[in-house]
């Protein structure tokens, strides 16, 4: 397949997090109720959330939380299915009941339950004591002109973001816009920047959410990892990034190596730990260590995979300047086969951690 191709097919999976839906009706919270001690059930019955991978153990009793408090959100993108059919009030109050303290958008309507204005939306999450620190949004659609996007449609985008309190508003679109070449993201760069110096003119923070692409390499320097121009590029005073753990680790096992077999070694925490500004949001997303897969991992319910989050969070937290009330952990589950069950698995698996040997 052609990088072409590959950049307009990434684009058209990306743009699913542009849209969320709706709901509601009276019977919603009995609805989700059931659901959920459904799904508990099987849960117990199955013994989930014990995690085989290393850094997995829930190390309940003494010692320090892993996860700082106050810091632990859920990608609404990864409840679209309940939002869509139940409405923002009755999954915001699960989410509460979970111990959830953020939430990050990935939309602003409710879908078939009627409409929501950015102030209702806004006093919901406070109500359930949730704080929206970030969106995503599209990068860009230059097919058309009145799409809602950083590109086309920036003052629309921070308006909306600044309606609804936001300190974050950003993308997961990658920077490809330009190509895969290192000019090509030079240019992207550019926007990036453009983009983060609206948002900091209105008390905002604008960043870029990964995948695996991200750190793929540049097509006409292929001993140049075009994550690599992104950071070179952006001013870090205003553009921020979002890693997200499990597609960087999905990089680490695609991209250690360039196409001529050369060793080009990537390790997502030596990113965060040298740059430890740029990264106030992280997505907490697991997966099973497969090496047949083509990204290395199939993806899982936080506590069920491979991927440590035990050190990863400890090594952050205590290794970085105001590590425990600068960064955010945002859960997430791109298609989570029951999202209320996913959502409050990942809530317990995280809270239970407690600094031990790996987090030394």
């Amino acid at each position: 397949m052609s990088r072409t191709s590959k950049d307009t097919e990434l684009a058209r999976r990306l743009s699913r997090r542009n849209i969320l839906g709706v709901a509601a009706g009276a019977t919603a919270a009995t609805i989700i109720g059931t659901a959920t001690a459904q799904a508990a059930g099987q849960d117990h019955a199955q013994g989930s959330g014990k995690g085989h991978g290393h850094g997995h153990d829930h190390g309940h009793g003494k010692g320090k939380p892993v996860l700082p408090p106050g810091r632990l959100g859920i990608q609404l993108y990864s409840l679209r299915d309940k939002i869509s059919t139940l409405g923002f009030a009755p999954v915001f109050a699960e989410l509460e009941k979970y111990g959830y303290d953020e939430i990050e958008l990935a939309g602003y309507t409710q879908g078939s339950a009627g409409p929501i204005t950015l102030a209702q939306l806004k006093r919901l999450a406070k109500d359930h004591g949730l704080n929206p620190i970030g969106s995503h949004v599209g990068y860009y659609d230059d097919n058309n002109p009145g799409a809602y996007t950083f590109a086309q449609n920036l003052e629309k985008v921070l308006d909306d973001a600044q309606a609804l309190g936001l300190k974050h508003i950003g993308t997961a679109s990658g920077p490809f816009r330009y190509g895969s070449t290192v000019d090509g993201w030079k240019r992207a760069a550019e926007d990036f920047n453009t983009y983060g110096a609206a948002a900091r003119k209105r008390g905002m923070k604008f960043y870029q959410h990964n995948h695996a692409e991200e750190f793929s390499f540049a097509t006409d320097k292929p001993k140049v990892r075009l994550y690599d121009v992104l950071l070179a590029e952006t001013d870090p005073d205003l553009v921020y990034l979002e890693m997200d753990i499990y597609w960087a680790y999905c990089a680490q096992f695609r991209f250690s190596k360039r196409a001529d077999g050369t060793k080009a070694p990537l390790d997502p925490l030596k990113y965060v730990l040298k740059h430890p500004n740029r990264y106030p949001l992280f997505h907490v997303k697991d997966g099973v260590r497969d090496d047949t897969t083509r990204d290395g991992y199939r993806m899982s319910d936080v506590g069920d995979g491979d991927i440590d989050y035990k050190t990863f969070l400890s090594k952050v937290t205590n290794r970085t300047h105001q590590g425990r009330s600068y960064h955010h952990w945002q859960a997430e589950h791109d298609n989570p086969v029951e999202s209320l069950a996913f959502a409050r698995k990942s809530s317990e698996h995280l809270h239970s951690l407690r600094e031990g040997r790996c987090g030394d």
